[in-house]
């Protein structure tokens, strides 16, 4: 029974100490901020996840809840999705996945980056994009809402894409805020020059508003390349197009009445009186300041 107690003792002993040594001990502690290790951040700074284990310092790694980090890294809003482990004896790693902004959002006079799940970002100040601009998403809609419409932006420009390389290059803005008719502003097709080949135009040329419904936009904006110039010899200046019916172009709809088109054919349509003329917003291409503004965070 001695034998027995002492040994006990003696166990109880050594699992006290590894306990302590575990949980307790300076080998095992956070303290110097090189012990967390990121990778994956372009955008991101350093300091913006070393706030976040800030009330770990001094604390055995094998106490951080990993979870719980992991969760609050990916609530900067950069960040698409964290991974957080340990890496014994005393060091944590951490490696992001960033979002990837396809598009400048223009909210009144701010002007912000979005991803293709609709999440709001403001532009790092280290960082040179070259996106058209959105408008039409707003913070109060849903963040499936946003997600839908950005959806529909990232098919346009794929679709697009590949129908004519570098075609995103001459689209200044594209409008949202109708789920089923998304309208984009296009430049360099009321040029001489347009789509002989040459990706150049004009800068003086007014832009083009083309309305290209929710689907089949690769067919649309290649209807669009293959009869401007015949549009343009019947009407003169092309200040709109809608191309949302099959088969069918309505040729200046936002300046004369719009009538009844029959189906089958593409049929060109002038203002049958003189009117003004809107003119687009010029190509943006870079934001060079970052607006303080209140952040929007997705539910992703």
């Amino acid at each position: 029974m001695t034998f027995g107690v002492g040994v006990g003792i003696a166990g109880a002993c050594v699992a006290y100490a590894c306990g302590h040594f575990l949980l307790a001990s300076r080998q095992m502690a956070l303290v110097q901020s090189d012990q967390v290790e990121l990778t994956g951040n372009h955008y991101v700074t350093r300091g913006n996840v070393l706030g976040i284990f800030k009330a770990d310092q001094g604390r055995s790694v094998l106490r951080i809840p990993l979870d719980e980090r992991r969760r609050q890294v990916e609530a900067i809003p950069w960040v698409s999705a964290a991974i957080v482990r340990r890496a014994l004896p005393n060091e944590i790693e951490v490696e992001i996945t960033e979002r990837e902004p396809i598009a400048f959002l223009r909210q009144g006079s701010d002007l912000a980056l979005v991803d293709i799940h609709g999440v709001m970002l403001d532009s790092p100040l280290k960082a040179n994009f070259h996106f058209p601009v959105v408008t039409g998403i707003h913070e109060d809609m849903t963040p499936a809402e946003r997600e839908r419409r950005m959806q529909l932006f990232a098919g346009f420009t794929q679709q697009v894409e590949l129908t004519r390389a570098g075609a995103m290059e001459q689209v200044s803005e594209v409008d949202l805020s109708d789920a089923s008719d998304l309208r984009a502003t296009i430049a360099g097709l009321n040029g001489d020059k347009a789509f002989s080949g040459s990706s150049s135009w004009t800068p003086a040329d007014s832009p083009v508003l083309v309305h290209f419904g929710n689907n089949d936009f690769g067919t649309k904006y290649r209807t669009l390349l293959d009869s401007i110039d015949q549009w343009r010899a019947k009407t003169g200046r092309v200040e709109s197009v809608d191309l949302r019916f099959n088969g069918e172009a309505i040729v200046n709809p936002d300046t004369s009445p719009v009538q009844q088109v029959a189906p089958r054919f593409v049929a060109a349509r002038a203002a049958s009186k003189p009117v003004a003329r809107r003119h687009a917003a010029k190509p943006v291409h870079t934001a060079r300041k970052n607006p303080k503004r209140k952040k929007s965070h997705s539910g992703n």
